[in-house]
């Protein structure tokens, strides 16, 4: 049995475990917490060592519903898993496709599928696992932003005929939202400029469009961004990470690379205020490291000393 389909098996197992309870104090969150995080992890393991002081801070991330990042082969088990669980606990799981050919334009986080066929059957098998459960599904971060920034490895035809792949695959499943990513307010500051690119990735038949993923930019510049973009898109709506904005962006080099001083940003929660705006998520997972930059692990791997920064900058 694969690494991926024990831990399907063992969320499905866990699932009455789930600490809906830690989330109560945030109004209208309908979002499903996984027992098994990493931070649940860290928390758990701490507390065994007598650290009881960081293990109370890690459970501020513990205990908020966070994404889940489905980034290689066979998706199928853990999109179940997770959908089931959550609907068991009659809350909604936060899932990220993340498996484009050339991901990552080769940087920290390269790879994905290895063909374009192989990228059209994945999503596929994704959506087919979601069943009739539903979920909120972020399409593949950075995908838009780095073809207009000017990625050279794909060619952007090629890129959005995936995107509006998945995005019209993922919506043919009931009770589905679906987002396509579109960067962050300050990678590409002119909102216009993407405009073109998500219309070719099918937005129009998405629920909306996510920003700030993985990134710092705060929830205003982040709603202002959003309101022009939906401005653009016949009135498109949105949906902004928080994971990590608390604090704002760094201002300086490689801001975007496991900046020092960031905190936890606002608990997922639908009731954000804003028509356009229909939740702030926790995307990105606090904790996993951006890249190997500034004394990190490899993009994606658990960073404790990171996680625990940004539970001890939060604001109660």
């Amino acid at each position: 049995m694969s690494t991926s389909v024990r831990r399907a098996v063992l969320v499905a197992l866990l699932a009455g475990l789930c600490c809906a309870g830690a989330t109560r104090d945030v109004p209208n969150d309908p979002f499903w917490t996984a027992p098994d995080s990493r931070a649940a992890q860290q928390a758990a393991a701490w507390r065994e060592a007598g650290r009881n002081a960081d293990a109370t801070l890690m459970d501020r991330i513990a205990a908020r519903p966070q994404a889940e990042w489905l980034n290689g082969p066979n998706p199928g088990p853990v999109v179940r898993a997770r959908t089931t669980a959550a609907n068991h606990a009659g809350r909604t799981a936060v899932l990220v496709a993340y498996y484009i050919p050339n991901r990552d334009c080769g940087q920290y986080s390269t790879g994905g599928a290895p063909t374009d066929a192989a990228y059209r059957a994945w999503i596929d098998e994704f959506a087919a696992a979601l069943g009739d459960r539903g979920a909120y599904v972020i399409v593949e971060p950075d995908a838009v932003a780095q073809v207009v920034a000017g990625c050279t490895r794909v060619t952007a035809s090629d890129r959005y005929a995936l995107l509006a792949h998945a995005v019209d695959r993922l919506k043919r499943q009931p009770h589905t939202r679906v987002y396509v990513d579109a960067g962050n307010s300050s990678w590409i500051p002119e909102a216009w400029r993407l405009v073109a690119a998500l219309k070719a990735s099918g937005v129009a038949r998405a629920d909306g469009v996510a920003l700030n993923v993985s990134n710092f930019q705060t929830n205003q510049a982040s709603s202002t961004y959003g309101d022009q973009l939906s401005k653009d898109l016949a009135g498109k709506h949105y949906v902004i990470d928080t994971s990590r904005n608390g604090n704002g962006p760094l201002t300086g080099t490689d801001s975007w690379c496991n900046p020092p001083g960031r905190a936890l940003g606002t608990p997922p929660t639908t009731r954000t205020d804003n028509p356009l705006l229909d939740a702030y998520l926790w995307i990105k997972r606090p904790g996993e490291s951006d890249g190997t930059c500034r004394g990190g692990p490899a993009a994606g791997q658990w960073w404790p000393s990171y996680a625990l920064e940004l539970a001890r900058n939060a604001r109660p």
